[in-house]
């Protein structure tokens, strides 16, 4: 069974900038507490991917590639907002960091996500990090796209 441990990380300042990074579009056809499923597009591959309910940093995930045609036709049906954002990848001591810059109503939140072999995994902090989000619902993707971060962020309550 392929099980997902990621965990998220605000970002600060714009140290982990390198190249243009590329265009994510994804929406969500079905959210909820036991499991969500994910559309996404990007500048070259498009994905359908199913998703089991969190627990602490891991969860199921099952994702497969698909036609872009049909992923644009599925977005259309994705409940709530779609996410926009451009993803950057940076290697930080042997790891892959993928860092979300959201866009539209989710302008001004960047969040960085690393993938462990365990959640014990020892890994160190690049110094771009800021505040773990990993156990908070607020900053899960689909929830952004149903909760946009412009609606709450200047609420005092991050």
């Amino acid at each position: 069974m392929p099980v997902e441990i990621e965990r998220k990380f605000l970002v600060s300042g714009t140290d982990w900038r390198q190249g243009n990074g590329s265009r994510y579009c994804q929406g969500y056809l079905n959210h909820d507490k036991e499991r969500t499923v994910r559309v996404r597009l990007t500048d070259k591959q498009a994905f359908i991917c199913v998703k089991g309910i969190t627990r602490s940093a891991s969860r199921m995930e099952f994702e497969y590639e698909i036609p872009a045609g049909d992923a644009e036709q599925l977005l259309k049906l994705c409940e709530g907002g779609n996410i926009q954002k451009i993803r950057h990848t940076v290697i930080h001591k042997g790891l892959k960091w993928e860092i979300d810059e959201f866009l539209g109503n989710n302008k001004g939140l960047v969040i960085a996500e690393v993938e462990l072999e365990s959640e014990n995994q020892f890994f160190e902090k690049p110094r771009w990090l800021g505040k773990e989000v990993t156990d908070d619902p607020r900053y899960f993707n689909s929830n952004l796209a149903a909760n946009p971060y412009n609606q709450w962020c200047n609420q005092n309550n991050l």
